[in-house]
């Protein structure tokens, strides 16, 4: 009696159709995420049982160190054409500039490069004087400046005086916004648009000082950042 042959099958699984799904899954959490931009120093924020997240767009944050220093974050729209990162930060920065310049003539002029720089920075806050001399410098140079020597100048506000350099600021961002974005404008001056992040060693003191400065600003609502409380059982 003869063998049956059996036919071989070929064992080579075509993974072409898996590749695609991989680089298009790659490429979709690419487009989409939202990546956490580094602070220049590190602030343990208070615990609080409330769950509402804060803003990953359209949201200005006051950072207030432990060592007293202040610090800004300009998150613009996700949708380009409504208010990007770049462009909000760019206007922001050439408005604050601007006004600088008006009782320092002689500093220097922006360059283009270095306004493009800025356009890319998440959290910033160094002295007007140095703004230009900080935005030449390398990654790592930058962000040991910002620790050492960063902070942007605030003092208690006072009548009819000049803006201090941190009030430049928040003018900048409340010009921009009414300019390009009214909805937005409307967020910040309700207070939904703006948050304090400080932790429980940073100096209660100057975030006084910081919601004086809003005030003057007309800045009268916004949001305390804080982490989330986990409650514990059977309470």
């Amino acid at each position: 009696m003869g063998k049956v042959k059996i036919k071989k099958t070929s064992t080579i699984i075509d993974m072409t159709a898996m590749s695609d799904v991989t680089v298009l899954l790659l490429t979709f959490f690419m487009l989409t995420s939202t990546f956490l931009q580094k602070e220049p120093v590190q602030v343990i924020t208070p615990p609080a049982t409330s769950d509402a997240p804060v803003p990953d767009q359209k949201f200005v944050q006051v950072l207030v160190s432990p060592e007293g220093k202040v610090y800004l974050n300009l998150t613009g729209a996700k949708d380009s054409t409504l208010l990007s990162n770049e462009f909000f930060r760019t206007e922001v920065l050439k408005s604050a500039y601007d006004e600088y310049k008006k009782s320092h003539p002689s500093a220097p002029d922006l360059t283009v490069s270095q306004t493009k720089e800025f356009s890319k920075i998440g959290t910033f806050g160094v002295p007007m004087k140095d703004l230009t001399k900080w935005l030449d410098m390398r990654l790592d140079q930058r962000d040991e400046f910002l620790k050492e020597k960063g902070g942007i100048p605030i003092q208690m506000s006072v009548k009819d005086g000049a803006r201090n350099e941190f009030q430049i600021w928040l003018n900048a961002i409340k010009t921009v916004l009414y300019n390009k974005d009214p909805e937005l404008f409307s967020n910040l001056i309700g207070g939904d648009g703006i948050g304090i992040k400080a932790g429980q060693d940073s100096p209660f003191s100057l975030v006084d000082v910081v919601m004086d400065n809003m005030k003057t600003e007309e800045i009268n609502n916004l949001v305390l950042m804080t982490s989330l409380k986990i409650e514990e059982e059977g309470k």
